[in-house]
């Protein structure tokens, strides 16, 4: 019995028949995971204790979710939304989910981006109670004692993060776990991942943000943040005892500084089943979405030229995605790794530059590359310059400087390309380098756009846009649902590319190339199927499943649905 007090029985398919338990009373409706509130059944009701706990009459689901929307409904702003909706998550997680998945496109911006940045900064002052494990740089030799409570075979998934570089809003400390539970819930409500079998973990290693520092209501560990051989030694030892106790986990690594994301992975990922998302999931999906402008554009792959302005975790994620994709179309990786340009907070990325990061490098430009060109300051190529001197055919932005794509620099960019492919996919959208609107407006409609928060639908000349939103939510769920099936023992490039061309699939511009590059949020559940059976066929073809056999039976077997089980007493 697993420290959530649930057993999970399936029928041939694989799938969920019902849930057994050791809890009685008050104690099962005080487990979220098995509350059921009203629409405890009345054998139910006999058989746990459950009698003069409850009102008398026995609701459905449905009659639930019905009433907790017009709460929803009832709230005055979104911050306020997003508060009742993680009351009612951790009440109870059945109609939590309920709720969400037959409003996904109303509830996802409140639960995840852009709302859960302005919870994430708040999190002191809004925290209702703790969910998951808090490891702190001080209680490390605890970390043993801790994940030996649990049981390996009924946790399929940890996802962690140490707050440092949360969306575009940087170090939060220890509200960083704020992410990780919003990413949990995408999980669970895209792919289906069992909300029972999770861990999320936040690991306090302190903060350099002066703001958390000075507020006396900050709940984490009040120090600057570690770093060097003591940040270091804290990582190895967390991952050590993660590789001991959860031998067959999926690590999804959340929301890590640019100095260490990179590391951190490549360090881990031949040892292990690990993914970090603000690196490969964000690549995958801005890959996807270069995939189908281009088709949309009616160009080839193999002629773009590309400048990823914002360099760091995210912008080398998705430079190293897209140079798989064009590598992918005929080119060399040296070749591809040509048409790719950085413009970092320095400008241009180049051997003029000093102390170059590593993870950069691949894509540093000699001076004989710039030798030609028309800058003021050859140390500091700026983005305009940039954009006058290559006439790039796709800019992508994840930079968080609000407006950098300027009306001057977007229509030096048309002058010369029909269809400019547009990415500013900066979060929240307060920080995002240019609005569709003005995209739509300075290019006359023919900008090729996807933006990484929601908008609404742009009108222009008597033409309505609706805006791709590209966000990693369309990948990562079904990237893992797909790895914890196979139970991949890595995650293999092959995987991740496997994951990014059936997402290119999805997008409505291949029948139609005025359409926006990525489906509507409120298919993103069908998305995530589709790329959980591709991504589990990879790993089987790869070798590094440690399952095979029926696909359809293992999905089945790891997914959970927000529906209430039958319960029974746990023998």
């Amino acid at each position: 019995m697993n420290k959530q007090h649930i057993n999970f029985k399936h029928d041939q398919s694989g799938s969920i028949k019902s849930v057994s338990t050791d809890l009685h009373g008050e104690d099962i409706i005080h487990n979220p995971l098995l509350n059921k509130g009203t629409a405890f059944t009345k054998k139910e009701r006999a058989l746990f204790g459950l009698d003069c706990y409850l009102p008398e009459r026995i609701e459905t689901l449905d009659e639930q979710a019905t009433r907790a929307y017009r709460q929803l409904q009832e709230k005055d702003n979104d911050i306020q939304k997003y508060i009742y909706l993680n009351q009612l998550h951790d009440t109870n997680v059945t109609l939590f989910y309920a709720l969400a998945s037959r409003n996904i496109e109303e509830v996802f911006p409140l639960i995840y981006t852009p709302t859960v940045g302005a919870a994430v900064e708040q999190y002191s002052h809004i925290m209702r109670r703790p969910q998951g494990i808090y490891l702190s740089y001080n209680h490390q030799d605890k970390i043993d004692e801790i994940f030996s409570e649990y049981n390996a075979d009924e946790i399929d998934f940890i996802i962690v993060t140490d707050g440092e570089a949360v969306l575009g809003i940087g170090d939060q400390g220890v509200g960083g776990m704020e992410i990780s539970i919003g990413k949990l819930m995408v999980y669970i409500a895209c792919a289906g991942i069992n909300p029972a079998r999770v861990l999320p973990i936040q690991l306090d290693v302190g903060t350099n943000n002066e703001r958390l520092l000075k507020d006396e209501e900050y709940l984490g560990w009040r120090h600057k943040r570690l770093e060097g051989e003591k940040y270091d030694s804290f990582i190895d030892r967390f991952v050590k005892n993660v590789q001991k106790h959860f031998p067959k986990i999926y690590l999804h690594w959340e929301d890590f500084g640019r100095g260490n994301a990179r590391r951190i992975l490549e360090k881990y990922r031949q040892e292990m089943c690990t993914f970090n998302d603000d690196m490969q999931g964000t690549g995958i999906v801005a890959a996807a979405n270069v995939i189908a402008g281009v088709n949309a554009a009616g160009g080839k792959l193999k002629e773009q030229k590309i400048i990823m302005f914002g360099a760091g975790t995210a912008g080398c994620g998705i430079a190293d995605q897209i140079c798989d994709v064009l590598e992918s179309a005929g080119l060399t990786q040296e070749q591809a790794r040509r048409q790719i340009y950085l413009v970092d907070r320095f400008g241009m990325v180049t051997d003029y530059l000093k102390d170059v990061p590593s993870f950069q490098l691949p894509y540093l430009k000699s001076k004989d590359v710039v030798a030609s060109w028309e800058v003021a300051k050859v140390e500091n190529i700026s983005l305009a310059e940039v954009v006058k001197n290559i006439q790039p055919t796709i800019l992508i932005g994840v930079s968080t400087v609000k407006g950098a794509f300027s009306k001057e620099i977007v229509q030096e960019m048309a002058g010369h390309v029909k269809h400019p492919i547009i990415m500013p996919l900066s979060n929240p959208n307060s920080l995002s380098e240019a609005t569709p609107e003005d995209l739509i407006k300075w290019t006359d409609g023919n900008a090729i756009i996807a933006a990484g928060s929601p908008y609404s639908p742009v009108k222009y000349k008597g033409k309505t846009y609706r805006i791709s939103q590209g966000n990693n939510m369309f990948i990562f769920p079904g990237l893992g649902l797909g790895t914890i099936a196979v139970q991949a023992n890595r995650m293999t490039n092959n995987m991740i590319r496997a994951a990014c061309i059936k997402l290119s699939e999805f997008s409505p511009s291949r029948k139609d190339k005025k359409a926006p590059l990525l489906p509507p949020v409120s298919q993103v559940t069908e998305v995530s199927a589709a790329v959980a059976i591709a991504v589990a066929e990879q790993a089987i073809k790869d070798g590094v499943a440690e399952k095979k056999g029926d696909l359809t039976r293992l999905i089945n077997q790891a997914k959970w649905t927000s529906t209430y089980y039958n319960y029974t007493k746990s023998e």
